[in-house]
């Protein structure tokens, strides 16, 4: 069975979210550190993973994602502090 993430990266200032979905997280994580995950994340040097959702199905994953996209900023931030409450730079 293969896994889905929903993650968010962000900024050393941690001001700027960036979600996405992926099915090999590390690997994508790597690719936005190295500047070619996405322009967005590139432009606004957004390379610390601070949240991520583990999914058994891609399409709860992509789900999960635009979810997530359309909340406000205050509500990513708490979600992020339910599971990393310094937002940390995690491990993947």
């Amino acid at each position: 069975m293969n896994q889905s993430f929903v993650y968010i990266l962000t900024n050393k200032f941690r001001t700027t979210f960036y979600i996405g979905v992926t099915s090999n997280l590390a690997k994508r994580v790597v690719e936005h550190r190295e500047g070619r995950g996405s322009a967005f994340t590139k432009k606004y040097i957004l390379t610390d993973l601070v949240h991520f959702e583990v999914f058994s199905d891609i399409n709860q994953a992509i789900a999960r994602e635009k979810q997530l996209k359309n909340w406000h900023h205050d509500w990513k931030v708490n979600l992020i502090k339910e599971q990393n409450p310094s937002l940390e730079t995690l491990d993947y």
